[in-house]
């Protein structure tokens, strides 16, 4: 199956996702929730199976410009975040982070079917969070449930594009291979300790929510052994 076909399961969970704010907000605790789980699956996908594959095939070169150009990539995203406001600009900053998230998924694909599918399933509970709080503050803005849900639903359409472009790297020689490795390394880890612990933090904490970080880490890897 072409790779950009499995673009629509996270595709599907981002509309999903709007869907369901628009209908019923989700209360601070179950989002919190939610966003540790969707960390410890992420932060999970990246050690077992981005970094082994770095670890055996890069070379110090190809891992320093990979790793600098990931965290460039997503400290622009940042800047540019807080640079812009109202309700387009985090339609152009969920947009951004939705073709990196693509990206990620082809570079995942192109080292192996196992690999892009461990990375599917994190990058689609990542990306359903996204739906849920994307349409939580659009619709404050817009106030138009349909236009809130159409709007996220279009920016999906960036999942197979960035796919289409991180899928080739197999075919590169193997530097530039492990440099697409190390970019995705770092905006997993980037992803996971500045934007969902960071957000998680900022609503109400619990033991039990707290433990959902690691039932998403050990479940990845319970998945993986099973697999």
């Amino acid at each position: 199956m072409p790779t950009w076909l499995y673009m629509l399961i996270p595709w599907a969970a981002l509309a999903a996702g709007a869907v369901a704010t628009t209908i019923r907000t989700p209360t601070a605790a179950v989002s919190s929730a939610l966003q540790h789980l969707a960390a410890g699956v992420v932060f999970a996908a990246a050690a077992t199976e981005v970094l082994p594959d770095l670890q055996h095939q890069g070379s110090v070169g190809a891992i320093v410009i990979g790793g600098g150009l990931g965290l460039i990539t997503m400290f622009a995203v940042k800047g540019l975040g807080r640079r812009l406001s109202g309700a387009w600009s985090l339609v152009i900053l969920i947009a951004i982070d939705i073709f990196i998230d693509g990206i990620v998924l082809g570079i995942g694909f192109a080292a192996g079917a196992k690999q892009g599918a461990l990375l599917l399933v994190a990058l689609t509970l990542e990306i359903l969070f996204l739906g849920l709080t994307a349409a939580e503050e659009m619709y404050k803005a817009l106030r138009s449930r349909l236009l809130v849900i159409g709007l996220i639903a279009i920016g999906g359409a960036l999942l197979p594009l960035g796919a289409l472009l991180g899928g080739p790297v197999h075919q590169l020689p193997s530097f530039f291979q492990a440099t697409a490795f190390a970019f995705a390394l770092i905006a997993l880890l980037y992803l996971v300790t500045e934007e969902l612990l960071v957000e998680a933090h900022h609503k109400p904490d619990s033991p039990l929510i707290t433990s959902m970080f690691f039932v998403g880490f050990v479940g990845l890897l319970a998945l993986e052994s099973a697999v």
